[in-house]
């Protein structure tokens, strides 16, 4: 018995090595070259996809790269707009004030010329008052002294004798 279970064994081992080798050339012939098809596609695809991924990789780069110079340009624009409307505000800040002082100084220039006219009025005005005041005085000591006679004589005569001595 054991020797038919060799034979058996063996025999089966034939049988199978030959179904294996049939299998292997049936799919060799028919089922090897599309699979290895399907597998080279599958591969071509995941390097495509590899590819596509490195390209978007390098654009996304590119954009960031691209933004971040849009970002120091803005910066820097807005930086330059910045002083330029300090210089324009501190530049209007220094015309008022300028304007402000030549406005004052002729303000005060002319309420000087006021002042000064209106004291060379007031002198005046002074003047021909201290004027009339003394022609009313010298009007009354005239008068008291020329109401009599004698002071009159007294009067004239002092007066010649102060032309004679002159």
């Amino acid at each position: 018995m054991e020797k038919l279970l060799e034979e058996f064994s063996l025999g089966l081992f034939f049988w199978q090595l030959l179904l294996f080798v049939g299998l292997l050339l049936l799919l060799r012939k028919y089922a090897w070259k599309p699979i290895l098809g399907a597998v080279e596609k599958r591969e071509e695809g995941i390097k495509d996809a590899l590819e596509a991924a490195e390209a978007a990789k390098k654009e996304m780069q590119n954009v960031t790269a691209d933004s971040e110079k849009l970002l120091r340009e803005a910066k820097v624009e807005r930086d330059a707009l910045l002083k330029e409307a300090r210089e324009i505000k501190e530049s209007i800040i220094a015309e008022a004030k300028e304007q402000a002082q030549v406005e004052g100084d002729k303000v005060i220039k002319q309420a000087q010329a006021t002042i000064e006219a209106e004291k060379k009025a007031a002198v005046a005005d002074i003047k021909a008052q201290v004027a009339n005041l003394s022609v009313e005085i010298a009007e009354k000591v005239i008068k008291e002294e020329l109401s009599d006679k004698g002071k009159q004589q007294k009067l004239v005569e002092d007066m010649l004798g102060d032309i004679k001595l002159n």
